[in-house]
């Protein structure tokens, strides 16, 4: 298992913002060997705040990263906390079907392990914006 990652998830949900849920959130993700973390960071205004998985993306696509190896993902409770249904497709964005994503307990404990593909069945991607050939840009100049 990704020790180091579910270490850099476990002290990223520590820094969580959480003063109105309580439920504090951590994620790590692996892009060519650089791990990238976030935490929630919640707003009194509730959809002005932002989830773990996303602050993890932003951070790694700030670090000039664009695809996702593997992702573990730390919540509150019993229960596994699985990403939100934005977050899955913002994962999607910089995934594969195939990823890699683990759900651990606040000991680090695995809950579970699953694939992008089964957290988000016939999913649609940049793939599927590809026409002729072209390649997706990322945004960046050439």
């Amino acid at each position: 298992m990704s020790r180091d990652l579910i270490e850099a998830a476990l002290a990223a949900r520590k820094r969580a913002y959480a003063p109105y849920s309580r439920f504090h959130v951590g994620a790590a993700l692996r892009c060519e060997g650089a791990i990238h973390a976030g935490c929630n960071v919640e707003n009194a205004a509730y959809p002005q705040g932002s989830c773990a998985e996303a602050g993890a993306i932003a951070a790694m696509v700030m670090a000039g990263g664009r695809r996702i190896d593997e992702i573990v993902i730390v919540g509150s409770g019993e229960a596994p906390c699985t990403p939100c249904g934005g977050c899955r497709q913002r994962l999607r964005e910089f995934g594969a079907p195939d990823l890699d994503i683990k759900i651990v307990n606040t000991e680090g404990v695995l809950l579970l392990e699953t694939t992008l593909e089964a957290l988000l069945p016939w999913s649609f991607g940049p793939d599927h914006l590809v026409q002729n050939g072209d390649e997706v840009s990322d945004g960046t100049a050439s």
